[in-house]
Formats: structure tokens, C-alpha cells, sequence
């Protein structure tokens, strides 16, 4: 389903600029200043705050999704156009989506690292 989180959580500490301190060919967090240095994102619902960085988030996002490197889906809590960007243009060029969900502080704070998260779209008749 369309929108559909299913996985196991990621939770990162603070934001992640994934131009520059992101991996795509291997999915690690490379910034050696980020507490989650060395963890790998792909297949994961990454739990964080936001991201941080520049325009060149989409292009690294996108091609991690296309490699099956990235994130198989994310939980923010700042809404962010370039990770909307990198989302959208997995999606709509290899049809690889990977949904974004915008919640609260509280939220965020209360998924575990490690735990496995389920959330549908309610359907509409």
C-alpha cells in the first residue's frame, strides 16, 4: 500500500546533512561528528529530528532509494522540502517509494531504536 511504514526504527540523535555525511553506495552515516556515525540507514524507518545541509540532499537521497541503500521510509519532525524531493523522485523514477511521515516531538521521542513500527493510511469508501 501507498504510504504504507513498515520496519524496523533507526532512531538518529540529531539531523543528518546527507550531502556530505551520508553514504549512498554503502547506506552508513559517514559524519564522524554525528553520534550515529557508522550506522546504516538502508531498509530502516529513520526517526529524527530533520535533516541539515543543502540542495544536494535530493540527488544522494533519491539515488540511495534507487540502490535500495536508503531508508525504506523516514519519521521528522521539521518538515523539509529536500527530503520531499529526494522521496518523490524515487518514487516517480524507479517507482521505489519511501514515505516520509511528519509527527511531533513527543512522537518521535517515543519510538525505540531497534523496534519494528507499522502505520497504514486509514482508507476512505
Amino acid at each position: 500500500m501507498a504510504g504504507s511504514i513498515d520496519g524496523q526504527v533507526l532512531r538518529l540523535d540529531e539531523p543528518l546533512s546527507f550531502w556530505g555525511g551520508f553514504d549512498a553506495t554503502s547506506g552508513a552515516v559517514i559524519d564522524r561528528a554525528h553520534p550515529q556515525v557508522g550506522e546504516t540507514l538502508a531498509g530502516k524507518v529513520v526517526a529524527m529530528p530533520g535533516s541539515k545541509g543543502s540542495s544536494g540532499t535530493p540527488g544522494v537521497l533519491g539515488e540511495s532509494i534507487r540502490r535500495g541503500t536508503g531508508p525504506a521510509a523516514m519519521v521528522v519532525t521539521k518538515a523539509d522540502i529536500n527530503l520531499v524531493a529526494g522521496s518523490l523522485t524515487a518514487a516517480t523514477l524507479y517507482d521505489r517509494p519511501c514515505p516520509i511521515l511528519l509527527v511531533d516531538t513527543a512522537q518521535l521521542e517515543s519510538l525505540i531504536d531497534g523496534e519494528t513500527v507499522i502505520a497504514r493510511p486509514e482508507e476512505t469508501s
